[in-house]
């Protein structure tokens, strides 16, 4: 395999990657349990939001926060962000 070849499927697999952790923070139904509104409008108050947090596996955990620490990510969900960080820590 030439470096032309190694490039190709290094972006290949980022551009892979790269849409499944997007969609984190996309997918309805990963974000329902934050939210009081079936619409995804209303946050939970913050001590159901940490309660549902605290609940989530730990890499699941470190991987939103870590998306709300990227600002493309972060900027549509800003609410939830403000959320995630403040429990972090952050």
């Amino acid at each position: 395999m030439n470096f032309r070849d190694t490039c190709l499927a290094a972006i290949a697999v980022f551009a892979i990657g790269g849409g499944a952790v997007a969609g984190a923070l996309d997918e309805p139904s990963n974000m329902a349990p934050f939210y009081a509104d079936s619409a995804l409008k209303q946050l939970k108050p913050m001590p159901e939001f940490k309660k549902v947090f605290m609940a989530m596996p730990k890499e699941k955990q470190e991987e939103v926060h870590r998306l709300c620490q990227d600002a493309a990510m972060s900027k549509p969900h800003a609410e939830f962000c403000a959320d995630v960080n403040a429990l972090a820590g952050s």
